[in-house]
């Protein structure tokens, strides 16, 4: 008879759970459309042109992100070039950061509890925020707004120390804020800010003079660290800080817009912590001005809100969000009702469940071709494809789906059962996935052999491509593939560059530049990922 598992579980399993949610698949694929290939862009061109000050993509200046997460990538893929391929070094840093959140939200699951909730809190706090569908493809990526979501778990583990320790934890605090400043948009940072000052006005615990050199050492760290790298850009370049400063505070899309996305987006990316928050905040509204729950609920609220009104609609930007919902609802675990944990709990289980043997029945099937219509499907998906069989892969995914089946059969009955068997089906999901899918994805999502392709057929002495529509992603992976570096199609000068590279759609064959003086661009290359229905690259030379 196997022993049972006992919640909350030990430091120990958090960290192996924990370990194989973050390495599966981390540096086991190519760049990616369409974050993942613009942050490894940003750091790619910082190692060729010896520049962290000015971040870069394909030659073009790059000031819609802040650079600390191409810092530390950078500082990944420099020494590990030998080991691993460039992009593959650089992801570490999603991982690290990933890794650092979990410990961070951890921390503050357990100082910022009872004595007799510490080991609940802090579990659950992990728990959640690993669970939250939003993590599953991006914690896997090179995205900025995964620093940022390590900083804010940083700020908030700081805030318990806030009354022994006041100008240590304010330290903390400002460096953590100004971290995420240098991470991501500023939205994250100053909310959290905001909900820490108001709590010294409403909570009972926070309102003595001792706050002072709190709010003192934490405004001073914070203002220091957020200013490093603009008070650089300021000095490099006072046009390119300007700029920076406009793309910074400019409000994108519509209110009823943002609001709209927001709401279609949320509802599945904090899954399961938006629930589990709300609960959590409803069960202990009696007890609304004790820190622990003022500071992430109005942090949270504040975000929402400011997504909503100054935008921009995408996803990436709601990561940061996931550590005060993770911590709010942490300290609701103990008050929630048996039907409402047994439904989540069971819930996983059958998504995971179903999820995890789809993956497993198109991994047979592509491997064998059999069932026909699944591998038909799959081979029209990404035609050319060849699944070879990988031995090392198979164990671990097998040994993967036998952990999780004890996990769901032989978990002792508890409130936290519901979160930690949900997130053991994350780790499940996405490590099946990584271990028997991913050689199919990279290879239509991997923009390698477009880049490699058009690189020969470019004509000897080319000294310049123009490019017409081409996405930023797509320059990005160009470049580092196949050092494709363009400059902007100018109709005034049509001329300037003799090669012309344009992105367009397999439906459209007419998009090249209109002649010139009699003379016309011919076409040398079309090319385009394997099933790729929306996106070919052309090549156009200028006709002698």
């Amino acid at each position: 008879m196997l022993p049972r598992i006992n919640l909350p579980p030990k430091p120990a399993a958090l960290v192996v759970l924990a370990a194989l949610f973050v390495v599966p698949g981390l540096a086991a694929h190519d760049l990616w459309k369409t974050q993942d290939a613009i942050g490894l862009g940003v750091v790619h061109a910082m190692a060729v042109r010896h520049d962290i000050i000015v971040p870069h993509i394909a030659g073009q200046v790059w000031l819609y992100d802040q650079p600390l997460y191409h810092w530390f990538a950078l500082a990944f893929a420099l020494p590990l070039g030998w080991a691993l391929e460039f992009h593959a070094a650089a992801r570490l840093a999603s991982g690290a950061f990933v890794a650092a959140a979990f410990w961070l939200i951890y921390v503050a699951g357990r100082e910022w509890s009872s004595e007799e909730q510490r080991r609940v809190t802090s579990s659950a706090a992990l728990l959640t925020l690993l669970g939250c569908l939003g993590l599953l493809v991006h914690a896997h990526e090179a995205l900025p707004e995964l620093a940022s979501l390590a900083a804010m778990c940083g700020a908030l583990a700081a805030l318990p120390y806030s009354i022994e320790k006041p100008r240590r934890a304010g330290l903390a605090f400002g460096v953590a804020l100004g971290l995420a400043f240098l991470s991501a948009t500023w939205i994250a940072p100053v909310s959290l800010a905001l909900a820490v000052l108001a709590a010294h006005f409403g909570c009972p615990e926070w309102r003595m003079r001792r706050s002072t050199p709190f709010l003192g050492a934490a405004l001073a760290a914070a203002v220091v660290v957020g200013t490093i790298w603009p008070l650089a850009l300021r000095i490099r370049s006072p046009e390119l800080f300007d700029a920076w400063r406009t793309i910074l505070f400019a409000r994108e899309g519509t209110v009823v817009g943002n609001l709209r996305h927001f709401i279609a987006t949320a509802s599945w990316f904090t899954w399961p912590a938006w629930p589990l928050a709300l609960w959590g905040a409803w069960s202990l509204r009696r007890r609304w001005r004790e820190t622990r729950l003022f500071v992430p609920a109005l942090a949270s609220v504040l975000m929402i809100v400011l997504h909503i009104v100054w935008g921009p609609p995408q996803d990436e930007n709601l990561v940061p969000l996931l550590a005060p919902l993770a911590l709010l609802a942490a300290h609701g675990m103990y008050t929630l009702r048996r039907g409402a944990f047994a439904a989540l709990d069971w819930f996983g289980v059958l998504t995971f469940g179903v999820a995890a043997g789809f993956v497993w029945i198109a991994y047979i099937a592509m491997l064998t071709g059999v069932p026909g219509p699944i591998s038909r499907n799959f081979a029209r998906i990404a035609p050319g494809f060849v699944m070879h069989f990988q031995p090392i892969a198979l164990v671990v995914a097998l040994a993967l789906a036998a952990a999780w089946l004890y996990v769901v059969f032989y978990t002792s009955f508890s409130p936290m059962r519901s979160v930690a068997r949900w997130a053991c089906g994350i780790v499940l999901l996405w490590g099946t996935f990584a271990m028997l899918w991913m050689p199919w994805v990279d290879y239509q999502k991997s923009y390698r052999v477009v880049a490699l392709e058009l690189r020969t057929k470019l004509p000897g002495g080319t000294k310049c491509i123009a490019d017409r529509a081409l996405g930023v992603s797509q320059a990005a992976a160009l470049d580092y593939r196949g050092d494709i570096r363009t400059q902007s199609f100018d109709p005034l000068r049509p001329t300037a560059c003799s090669v012309v590279l344009v992105q367009g759609s397999p439906g459209n064959e007419n998009d090249a530049p209109p002649a010139i003086s009699g003379r016309r661009w011919v076409k040398i290359a079309d090319v385009g990922r394997p099933g790729d229905r929306s996106e070919r690259y052309r090549l156009y030379r200028l006709d002698r």
